[in-house]
């Protein structure tokens, strides 16, 4: 095992930095690999560099339950580029590097790629990776022990989700142990662009969970607009987009990836301050 890392209060800090600053904390997500490596890193480097707090970065995996066509197309792409998890991890540093910046980076996978990798063996390649944690959609809190002791030793989060249709009692379960921040659900079925989320739902979502949990809460799933992105902020501490900004950039390579991706994210970042 690497040298431990403590990626939780890396997490931690990053939503309490934005709150100081009287923002709420944008998280986008960028699928590695989507078309290439090298487009990989420069578009990451551009959303560290456009006001990114945290970035989720996918790991491509051809049966990806929780993510809707726009991130099961751009993982296929990826996997047909020939992007494994190691070539993904690899687009970190040269990103960091670009952009300068150190903002917490949170692995989106599932656990079959993890397992055939290895789980002990991907957590250290996580460390190396300077990755802060990782979400792993398909574990259910209670089978996820063997995940988190191999995390825990390592000092990564593990980031938890609660859906719509989850009982209170288990979204209290869910919520105390969830590490770094609490990724809500904003709808049923799977991540996609092209309904509008029911704000007054997640409010009192958030509302409900901030009385058993102080752990950041995130909203995905369907956030896509400055706008969207500025009323899940106005009782939520995080907003994640995902789909919206891979549409934004299929088809683009390198530096028109990158550019678009700046535009985007930037205007995105615009809309996180709180009135």
């Amino acid at each position: 095992m690497i040298e431990a890392r403590d990626g939780v209060a890396a997490i931690e800090g990053a939503f309490a930095r934005a709150k100081a600053a009287g923002r709420g904390a944008l998280m986008p997500y960028v699928m590695a690999g989507d078309p290439d490596v090298a487009t990989t890193e420069a578009v990451l480097a551009a959303v560290l560099g456009a006001g990114a707090d945290i970035v989720e970065l996918g790991i491509p995996y051809g049966d990806p339950l929780a993510d809707g066509p726009t991130i099961a197309a751009s993982a296929q792409r990826a996997l047909d580029a020939g992007t494994t998890i190691d070539a993904a991890l690899a687009t970190i540093a040269p990103a960091r590097a670009l952009a300068k910046s150190d903002a917490p980076i949170v692995v989106f996978s599932y656990v079959n790629p993890i397992l055939q990798y290895g789980l002990e063996r991907f957590a250290d390649a996580l460390v190396a990776a300077g990755v802060a944690g990782a979400i792993v959609p398909d574990v259910p809190v209670e089978e996820n022990r063997m995940l988190r002791q191999a995390f825990e030793k390592r000092g990564l989060a593990l980031p938890l989700l609660i859906a719509p249709t989850t009982p209170p009692a288990r979204a209290a379960l869910i919520a105390r142990a969830s590490q770094g921040f609490i990724y809500v659900v904003s709808r049923l079925g799977v991540t996609g662009a092209r309904r509008e989320p029911d704000f007054a739902w997640i409010a009192a979502t958030v509302d409900r969970l901030r009385e058993v949990t102080s752990t950041p809460l995130a909203v995905g799933f369907g956030i896509a607009t400055p706008d969207h992105v500025a009323r899940v902020l106005a009782s939520a501490d995080g907003a994640i987009v995902a789909s919206a900004l891979i549409d934004a950039i299929a088809g683009l390579w390198l530096h028109a990836a990158a550019d678009r991706t700046t535009s985007f994210v930037r205007a995105l970042a615009a809309a996180t301050p709180r009135g």
